[in-house]
């Protein structure tokens, strides 16, 4: 499993622009712990945390796809990197101005969230030029941007606190976006960054989202986004029950070290068939795990469901970058990927939401159901749009090489082998 990594990260340039995007997205990963622990040594109430903390996912959610359009069009660098200094000038003045005025503090969060760079878009786009267009490799470093991504969620809040304990909020929140900017700038000033080209673009509206089979996936991750949204709050409710947030943190590790796991195991071969079908099961896979947890036994035994719960998410989502690779409009890839970014987000924060009232109304265990119902809804889209996604996939032609017959690539099952 590691060697295959292993021989991955040994690629011309895939260990840089990996580890650039990884720090370049610690900001959005670091985002709400980060905001909420400012707020509140600033004399901020919860309510006013949770809000900004808000506004800033709601307007990240936003501005990716916009962005990612953006950068479809006129390149890497001239996008990421302002944006990426955009967002950090806006983090810092609401660093150095906190509470002081609310109007101010709302548009930082906002600002800052809107310019949010699509790094991981632009990471999934770079993956053909850097890896030759090797179709088993590609879908190998999805998976192995799916690891990374638990390793960040884990490591980015560690971080954060570490910062609050040896220097300040303040300071936490303005160190994390400066690396956010060293991040953005490791990746575009790479060859891969300067070089690549998206393909030519049918000029419409609507982008990306004028595929069908685009659409079905963004759904189905919607209700994803929902479930794992809610086991957030569920959480915090069985952890004030059994020994308060040191369980909670116990239950959240499991969680990410399942995904861990499971991410890890999935890259390591390859995999025949559709993706699109190979998804549907990853995903009912992914519902079927968040059940046993109804039955809220105590904190091991918890603990050890939370990571079973927790494994078929990473191979879930390195599945659906293949998927949305595959069912991208040419020229859209950065921008298909980023609207995945958006509605996994904005179906977090829905999930979130939705839990608190349930726990209120029918306790802890109830809660839990929020995230069963959301991986059965996302099941359910997807089995209920297989021929949608069933369709025939784009060609690719892998950006930043001249165009032509040799530089053509089918994606998907016709390809052969459909790694995920």
């Amino acid at each position: 499993m590691a060697a295959g990594y292993a021989e991955l990260l040994r690629t011309r340039h895939a260990a840089r622009l990996l580890a650039g995007t990884l720090v370049g997205r610690l900001p959005t990963a670091t985002a709400n712990i980060a905001i909420v622990l400012f707020i509140r040594a600033e004399g901020g109430s919860y309510t006013l945390a949770g809000a900004l903390a808000a506004a800033y996912g709601l307007a990240t959610a936003a501005g990716q796809p916009l962005l990612g359009r953006a950068v479809d069009v006129y390149g890497q660098p001239r996008i990421q990197l302002p944006a990426a200094l955009v967002s950090a000038f806006a983090m810092g003045v609401l660093a150095l101005s906190g509470t002081s005025s609310l109007v101010l503090a709302y548009v930082a969060a906002i600002v800052a969230g809107l310019f949010t760079p699509p790094l991981e878009g632009g990471l999934r786009a770079l993956w053909p030029s850097v890896l030759g267009g090797r179709e088993d490799k590609v879908h190998a470093a999805y998976a192995m941007d799916a690891v990374a991504q638990e390793i960040m969620y884990t490591v980015g809040p560690l971080l954060v606190t570490l910062l609050v304990a040896v220097w300040s909020p303040a300071a936490a929140l303005m160190v994390i976006n400066v690396l956010g900017v060293l991040g953005a700038l490791a990746v575009v000033t790479s060859e891969p960054a300067r070089t690549w080209r998206s393909e030519p673009r049918e000029a419409h509206w609507l982008g990306a989202l004028r595929s069908r089979g685009l659409l079905a996936l963004l759904a189905a991750f919607f209700f994803v986004g929902s479930a794992l949204g809610s086991i957030s709050v569920a959480g915090v409710a069985y952890a004030d029950d059994h020994g308060g947030q040191a369980v909670y943190g116990w239950l959240m590790a499991a969680l990410g070290l399942g995904a861990l796991v499971g991410g890890v195991a999935y890259g390591a071969r390859q995999w025949a068939g559709s993706a699109e079908r190979r998804l549907t099961v990853l995903v009912g896979l992914l519902a079927l795990g968040y059940v046993p947890l109804l039955l809220t036994p105590g904190p091991v035994p918890m603990a050890a469901l939370s990571a079973l719960a927790g494994v078929f998410l990473a191979p879930s989502l390195a599945c659906a970058f293949v998927v949305v690779d595959r069912h991208a409009p040419a020229g859209t890839v950065t921008e298909a990927f980023s609207w995945l970014v958006t509605f996994f987000g904005v179906g977090a924060a829905i999930g979130t939401a939705a839990a608190g009232p349930v726990v209120e109304l029918a306790g802890t265990a109830a809660s839990f159901g929020v995230a069963v119902a959301g991986g059965a809804a996302a099941f359910l889209v997807l089995m209920g749009t297989q021929r949608v996604l069933g369709g025939p996939g784009r060609a690719r032609r892998v950006a930043g090489s001249p165009a032509g017959p040799a530089a053509q690539e089918p994606v998907g099952p016709e390809a052969g082998v459909s790694a995920g």
